[in-house]
């Protein structure tokens, strides 16, 4: 007779998080549903009032609330996220509308393990406002991008893509909407391929292809 195997442990995940939680509860709907094998245990956040808040006290997740105040000590407040972040012991930590740039002291300890999610096909289009930006560029296709968390401003290297096409009467509210859409998509299958291994430290393994967005629901994955 063999001996029983062990019950394969889920990847711990963090979640940082600032607003609503429209992405936190596609990423846990993404949990519930099989498509993403994490175990979220706790929720970093600068806003205690946050709507996100009462969505992860919702799902059982543990909340860490580390506003820092208009004048405060960044320096501090980054080894306060750093030291959250270090006693949840994760294997992912997760940015789902973070509205905080993180400095030295979280990236250099956590960077290499933290993915954030950003509405442009990166390289193009970096920082705020990236649907506006677009548009304001003429361009006929926007997007999404999953990428690693380094010191620059989405700068991180690339994890995966979705595009979306730019339609005819898009202004930036509803080109966003639809962008949404598609990280709702591709975030948690990253999330699940980076937690169990199957990307590359370095390189963009993953890609996602739609071919507008009525075929989201098909996205295949390459690896």
């Amino acid at each position: 007779m063999t001996a029983p195997t062990a019950a394969r442990r889920s990847p711990r995940a963090a979640l940082l998080a600032s607003g609503v939680g429209s992405t936190v509860r596609a990423l846990a709907d993404a949990v519930v549903a099989g498509r993403c094998d994490v175990h979220f245990v706790g929720l970093v956040t600068d806003r205690p009032e946050a709507p996100v808040v009462a969505l992860a006290d919702e799902l059982g997740i543990e909340v860490v609330a580390l506003p820092l105040k208009k004048g405060g000590d960044r320096a501090a407040w980054d080894r306060a996220v750093a030291d959250a972040l270090d006693r949840l012991d994760c294997d992912v930590f997760v940015l789902a509308g973070f509205m905080r740039i993180l400095g030295p002291a979280v990236v250099e300890r956590f960077g290499g393990r933290m993915l954030n999610v950003h509405p442009s096909l990166l390289p193009a289009f970096p920082g705020k406002d990236a649907p506006a930006q677009a548009l304001a560029a003429g361009v006929t296709l926007s997007g999404c991008t999953v990428h690693r968390v380094d010191s620059g401003v989405d700068s991180g290297p690339i994890l995966g893509q979705v595009a979306v096409p730019i339609v005819e009467g898009d202004d930036a509210a509803r080109l966003h909407a639809r962008i949404q859409a598609a990280e709702r998509v591709l975030y948690p299958r990253v999330v699940h391929a980076f937690a169990h291994g199957q990307l590359g430290a370095e390189s963009a393994a993953l890609t996602l292809d739609s071919g507008v967005p009525a075929l989201l629901a098909t996205v295949s994955m390459r690896t």
